[in-house]
Parts: C-alpha cells; sequence; structure tokens
C-alpha cells in the first residue's frame, strides 16, 4: 500500500530546507504499513539546541532532528494539556467541539462529542493497527478507554515491556499507532549534570530573582531527563525490530509551568517542539530539513493520517504539513476555564505579530489559580509588591482589552501596542482574523458552562472559586 503524502528527497549534501519551502510530493511504495508513534514531553518548551539554546544539549532530540524534519514554527491552540490534547486526538479546535474547559471530562455531568466527530486511535483501530497509551491521556469528555486503545491502561513507562499497552501487545505482523507520555516539565528525576542556576538566562518578563532562576534551571534539567528518556525508547524499538517500520513524532502539549508561560497565550505557553523523523529507514519520510512556515499543533492529527495513507475526514481543522498545497497565513489559541479559573481569551498568530483579546477584563491577569500556593508564584508576588520592575506589569489587578505584539521587535511580549496609533491598521486586520474565526468556527466559549458543571468544579475547589459565575451555585 502507498503509505503516505510524503515529500521528495534532496541532493547529497543538502543541509536545510529554506523558509517556508517545501519539497515535491513522492510517494513511497512500501507494502508493509508504517507505525506511527507520538512522544509527548509533557509541559515541554523548546530550550533545546534545535532551537538555538544550547544551555544543555540534547543529543536523542538532535539525532531526530538529523534523521527527519524539524518545525521550527509550532504553536499549540491551548497553553494547558487536557484541550490541546483532545483538540489533537480530534482534529478539531477545542472551542470548535466544545471541549475547551480543562479537565471538563472529569465530572459526573455528561460531556459529549458532536456525532460527526471521530477519534484517532479510532480511525486506526478501524485500519487493523494496535493502539496504545503509555501514560496520560486527559481528554474533556466521558469515554471507555478500550474502545480508543487496544493497550491496556497503564501510566508506568516501560517502552515496550508486554502487558504494559505497547507495541509488544499487538498480534504477529500488526502495525501500530501508539503514544508515549513523557513527564516532561513534571520530570522530578535528575540528569547526570545540572544546570545552576546562575548560568541562565531570565526572559525580561521575569523579575532576576533567585527562585525564578531555580524554576528556569528545572527546566533544563527536565528537557535533559526527556532526550536521555528518548533514548531508551530508541533503543527499545531496535531490540524490537521496530526502528526500521516506524515514524517517530516527538513533541509537546503546551510550555513549561512558570507563571506567565503555561495556561497563558503568549509564546511562552503556545511554542512547541516538533521533530518528524524515521531515522530507522528514511524512505518512510523521505524529507530532512528544517521547515520555519507557520504550523499549528493541531496539524499533527491530519499529518498521522496522511503518513499511514489514511484518508483526513472532512470535518478536521487539522492540514497535513507534508500536503503540496499546505500553508497557514495565522493560527488561533484559546484560553478558557482553567481548572476552577474562569477566563476567556483568544490569541491569534502571525509570523510578525501576536494579537491577544482579553474577554473578561472585569479580573486580573494574573487572577487566582491552583499555582498560587508554589514557591515561584509566592516569590513573584513578594517581588511585586517589594517594588521589583516587572516588565509591562502582568502582576497588576488589571489587563487591557487587547493586547498587539511586534514579534519581530518584542520575542517577549512585553511592549503592547494595541493603543498605538502606527500599528491600527495592524490592529485592525488581527482584530477582524479573530472575529471571523469566532463566527465561522462557532467559538463554543462564548457561551457559559452549564449550571451542573460549575457546581462539580465548586464542589472540588470550595473557597477557591473567587469567579461571580459561581455564585449560582454557591447558595445551593
Amino acid at each position: 500500500m502507498n503509505l503516505t503524502k510524503i515529500i521528495g528527497t534532496f541532493l547529497l549534501g543538502t543541509l536545510l530546507i529554506s523558509c517556508n519551502s517545501k519539497p515535491k510530493k513522492e510517494r513511497v511504495a512500501e507494502k508493509e504499513k508504517v507505525n506511527i508513534l507520538w512522544v509527548f514531553g509533557e509541559d515541554i518548551s523548546p530550550w533545546m539546541p534545535a532551537y538555538g539554546d544550547s544551555t544543555v544539549t540534547t543529543p536523542n532530540i538532535d539525532f531526530l532532528v538529523d534523521n527527519g524534519v524539524l518545525f521550527k514554527n509550532v504553536f499549540s491552540m491551548s497553553a494547558v494539556c487536557s484541550p490541546t490534547r483532545s483538540a489533537m486526538i480530534t482534529g478539531a479546535m477545542p472551542t470548535t467541539i466544545g471541549v475547551h474547559n480543562h479537565r471538563s471530562g472529569r465530572s459526573n455531568v455528561q460531556v459529549t462529542l458532536p456525532e460527526y466527530v471521530q477519534i484517532l486511535p479510532k480511525i486506526f483501530k478501524e485500519k487493523g493497527y494496535h493502539t496504545f497509551n503509555e501514560g496520560k491521556d486527559d481528554f474533556n469528555w466521558q469515554y471507555n478507554w478500550d474502545d480508543y486503545w487496544t493497550g491496556p491502561h497503564k501510566t508506568n513507562k516501560f517502552f515496550g515491556k508486554e502487558g504494559h499497552g505497547s507495541w509488544n501487545d499487538r498480534k504477529d505482523g500488526q502495525p501500530f499507532f501508539g503514544v508515549i507520555e513523557l513527564f516532561g516539565g513534571k520530570n522530578k528525576n535528575k540528569p547526570p549534570t545540572l544546570v545552576h542556576p546562575d548560568s541562565v538566562t531570565v526572559p525580561q518578563y521575569y523579575p532576576d530573582i533567585p527562585q525564578i532562576r531555580k524554576e528556569i534551571a528545572a527546566h533544563y534539567n527536565q528537557i535533559k531527563m526527556t532526550d536521555i528518556e528518548i533514548a531508551g525508547i530508541i533503543e527499545q524499538l531496535k531490540k524490537d525490530n521496530l526502528y526500521d517500520k516506524t515514524i517517530i513524532i516527538f513533541m509537546s502539549d503546551n510550555g513549561y509551568k512558570t507563571p506567565r508561560d503555561k495556561q497563558f497565550l503568549y509564546d511562552g505557553g503556545l511554542h512547541m517542539p516538533l521533530v518528524i523523523a524515521s531515522p530507522g529507514n528514511p524512505k518512510l519520510l523521505n524529507q530532512k530539513g528544517v521547515r520555519e512556515d507557520l504550523v499549528n499543533l493541531l496539524d499533527v492529527t491530519a499529518t498521522t493520517l496522511a503518513l499511514a495513507d489514511i484518508e483526513i475526514p472532512k470535518y478536521m481543522e487539522s492540514k497535513d504539513v507534508f500536503a503540496e498545497d499546505f500553508h497557514r497565513n495565522f493560527v488561533v489559541a484559546a484560553k478558557d476555564r482553567c481548572d476552577f479559573t474562569i477566563d476567556r481569551v483568544r490569541a491569534v498568530r502571525t509570523k510578525d505579530f501576536k494579537y491577544i483579546k482579553n474577554f473578561m477584563t472585569d479580573r486580573p491577569l494574573m487572577q487566582p489559580q491552583y499555582r498560587d500556593n508554589r514557591p515561584t508564584f509566592i516569590a513573584l508576588k513578594k517581588a511585586f509588591n517589594d517594588g521589583v520592575p516587572f516588565a509591562n506589569d502582568w502582576l497588576k489587578d488589571f489587563r487591557p482589552a487587547e493586547e498587539l505584539y511586534n514579534l519581530n521587535e518584542d520575542p517577549d511580549e512585553v511592549h503592547n501596542l494595541a493603543n498605538d496609533p502606527k500599528y491600527a491598521t495592524e490592529l485592525e486586520k488581527m482584530r477582524g482574523r479573530l472575529n471571523k474565526w469566532i463566527k465561522e468556527t462557532g467559538d463554543k466559549g462564548q457561551y457559559p458552562e452549564s449550571k451542573e458543571q460549575l457546581k462539580v468544579v465548586y464542589e472540588r475547589w470550595g473557597d477557591r472559586c473567587v469567579n461571580p459565575e459561581y455564585d449560582v451555585v454557591k447558595s445551593e
């Protein structure tokens, strides 16, 4: 069977694919179905050599890059895990199919998907694949694990051990689509050599205080541990004679847990690593190089189907990045309720500009959230109250209705240009893109959550639910 819509060969010695260029498509004749393995590094920002940061070495990620395609400008559709994963497993924006509120599936309030939505592992199962998810899933609706995965529900990282949902639980000769979840930005293990806090660079939107340096250094150590774990996955594929039959897709779901990154729609929360490689058999993915064009993390879904030569459902908002006509002028990201914190924020990003619309200006940007009692948050608030300078004062008690950033001049997104007359035309253009997108997709975030769902959240979090939306259930 023809495997995929895969892109053509390069001459010997070609090192990079230039900005926005994609080689001619070439279909590879292979009778055997390809295996596809998603490797998720949870909560990982692209602070690695492949993205220009050499604070730690990542030889195994670099190995994938050297034997595949590195995507430099990939942005998530959400800065928190469950909406992102819900989108990637369905190929639709979470706001389009009503799964945008964080962990809304973890309750007794039934959350259902539109009938037309298909689930990626179910599609693969119907095509005869063994499917497994080794670790976290975290989708925002209720479902039966066995409907999606033929492997058992295990959270330990055994990388191929039988009985743990791995590729070694499949039938002889059966292809697999699998997901391995690495702890990534939540990894508590330490690499052999630690990054010292004094050696890191602090983004200008954070004050240069010891706790922030400690947090940043910790993430570099976690990235190093993730790289070591990827080596283990590659080695196990080799031992099981699957290395030359498998496409590996390495990525993350959202940025690191630092305060203005994870859960927020700045690039720190949305900019994702993405590498698609087949180091064991270049014919499975006959392309190497760097892609600079704009990509939505959601596009991994359609690309995965295309690599397996499976038709992409028409409803999907995901696109095959290797299709000849692939192109995105902009990507959209959304933030809605995260745990007990109710919010509605939308972002539109082009190559050069970021536009953010804050719909709930009655509450501060950094309103009460689940991380408030953690050391980094406590240190930040103390520094702010002590008068330590903060770029653009994002800890103040108010936030603007609109934000606009020139990403070429201001990659840290600290100089809001929304009120600058010189950027009035750009502001209007970005505002129009968002309004059109909301209308065309039927963005479900414009409608409040049900009383039943709010009650469930309130029953879990209690007095931490300070948003006025909870008033309707507090008196009951």
